[in-house]
């Protein structure tokens, strides 16, 4: 799976399966690759969604399950800044689920952690269209965390001097 259409169908598939079996709406969160391939920021392939847990009751796993390959990302252990939620895209053609992709400078902060080629890659396609003052922002935010893993602080603040020296920010 690797396209737009391929991957909103199966969104679409799972408002079916929530509404059949009456599970209310609720909020969903894509990050890296999907939310790249979803807010038709980027085309590169990708095999997984990633998306960030919202503490979802065990019965909304019946609805998740039709992601098939997804990464459910505890908010502690992701770089995101607190305010994530505030600049996040609603997909309007899902109805019934609230569908969320992060915003561009969101995507490329929290990519910032690894900084493998094809998270390089990425950010060279999302930084073009990229607001360099917000991911600023948004750097400082998640500088400013108390509850992020301390590993992932770690591994955040190596790679920052790196990516702000290749990317200007």
């Amino acid at each position: 799976m690797n396209d737009y259409n391929s991957m909103k169908e199966i969104i679409l598939d799972m408002e079916k399966v929530a509404r059949a079996l009456e599970i209310e709406p609720f909020q969903i969160y894509f990050l890296g690759g999907s939310a790249c391939i979803l807010g038709q920021y980027t085309q590169r392939a990708t095999r997984d969604f990633d998306f960030v847990d919202q503490h979802y009751p065990a019965n909304y796993g019946r609805v998740l399950r039709y992601l098939n390959d997804f990464d459910m990302l505890e908010y502690e252990s992701t770089v995101l800044a607190p305010s994530y939620r505030e600049r996040a895209k609603r997909l309007e053609e899902f109805k019934y689920l609230q569908v969320f992709v992060l915003s561009r400078e969101d995507i490329i902060v929290s990519k910032i952690i690894r900084m493998e080629p094809k998270d390089t890659e990425d950010i060279d396609l999302l930084i073009k269209e990229s607001d360099k003052t917000l991911i600023r922002k948004i750097i400082e935010e998640v500088l400013q965390r108390k509850d992020l893993y301390p590993s992932k602080m770690e591994g955040f603040k190596k790679n920052l001097s790196v990516f702000r020296e290749k990317y200007n920010v």
